[in-house]
């Protein structure tokens, strides 16, 4: 008996996690395994009620479960920050998903913002470092609100941290089996302490993996290869800024946010899976958003907890249906409903 804990949050992720939801039951019928789900109220909504986010009591509960699926976390009437620290962060370095996986497949060149590129030339995977780095929230004010202020953020790198994301990566290129080939993403040239680490653990590491081979590019050359050639990459490893950054720009040539779903992972416990668009406040309500980065999340979700065979079902569905029913992967350009495209996974599975 798998047991999922939904967190559907705010704006537009209850819209999205319900469809996954509709696919969830489906997938589960064909497939023939049991499931159960609990709801979390992580919200927003909660939050102006009760100030509450996410404490240690409801840590414990989230570790007895086999897997998370988030829809989304941002509120217009609470302040940027307070919900991303207090649900997403929490989470996150609580059950230590100390790696961010995120793929980044063209599933229908149409949707591609660039030019002649076809969907074997845009499918590769972004490792992200996900408990350290920049996001560690160490740092300090001096002198706030004076002419000599100063802010101090701490890149946090340590190397127990920048190594069990280096060797995940090794592993996960292993297994993925393509093109073996993993490219480290950072900035060794002026970011000395943190890069020297990451750079020096990449390769050493890679000295276990003789199959893979290996290359570097600074994240500034990365942001114009993923655009001139994406072709190139296999899979990608970096620090938990550069990733945050890259990937949406991954987001964009596979499609969009419509389309982009990501895991926070623990190898070894409890993982979380979401849709990465955030929570789009102006669509909440209207029926029009699309549910297929939450579908993709809930593929990503099964294949995390064993279900292969579920999980490329959902993705072969997912792919027929973007490329022969829908017109756009924008919200309200579709051609569909928000609750229709979940309507037709299901037919499709």
């Amino acid at each position: 008996m798998y047991r999922i804990a939904v967190i559907p949050g705010d704006g537009t992720g209850p819209e999205v996690v319900r469809e996954g939801l509709k696919v969830l039951e489906a997938v589960a019928k064909k497939f023939n395994f049991p499931y159960e789900t609990k709801i979390f109220d992580f919200s927003g909504e909660r939050y102006l009620k009760t100030a509450k986010t996410v404490d240690d009591k409801d840590i414990e509960e989230l570790k007895k479960y086999s897997a998370i699926y988030l829809g989304a976390v941002g509120h217009p009437d609470v302040k940027p920050g307070i919900l991303e620290t207090g649900v997403l962060l929490k989470i996150r370095f609580s059950l230590d998903q100390y790696i961010n996986l995120r793929p980044v497949k063209l599933y229908n060149p149409k949707f591609c913002p660039l030019k002649d590129k076809r969907a074997e030339d845009i499918d590769f995977v972004v490792v992200r470092e996900n408990s350290e780095g920049l996001y560690k929230g160490m740092g300090e004010f001096r002198n706030k609100g004076t002419q000599e202020e100063i802010a101090i953020q701490i890149s946090y790198n340590t190397r127990k941290g920048v190594e069990r994301c280096v060797r995940y990566a090794f592993e996960y290129c292993r297994r993925r089996n393509k093109k073996k080939k993993l490219t480290l993403c950072g900035k060794t040239n002026v970011l000395t302490y943190a890069w020297d680490l990451w750079e020096r653990t990449f390769y050493e590491v890679a000295r276990e993996y003789p199959d893979i081979s290996c290359d570097y590019a600074h994240v500034d050359a990365t942001t114009m290869w993923f655009v001139k050639n994406p072709e190139w990459f296999d899979v990608i490893v970096t620090d938990n800024m550069f990733g945050d950054i890259i990937t949406d720009l991954g987001a964009m040539i596979q499609g969009g946010m419509g389309i982009a779903a990501g895991g926070n992972i623990n190898p070894e416990g409890v993982s979380m899976f979401e849709p990465i668009g955030g929570s789009a406040p102006k669509y909440t309500g209207k029926n029009v958003i699309n549910p297929l980065a939450a579908i993709c999340a809930l593929g990503m979700l099964l294949e995390n907890i064993g279900e292969e065979k579920a999980a490329k079902a959902v993705e072969d569905a997912v792919i027929k249906v973007v490329q022969t029913k829908l017109k756009s992967l924008a919200a309200g350009k579709m051609g569909y409903s928000t609750s229709e495209v979940g309507d037709l996974i299901v037919e499709n599975l």
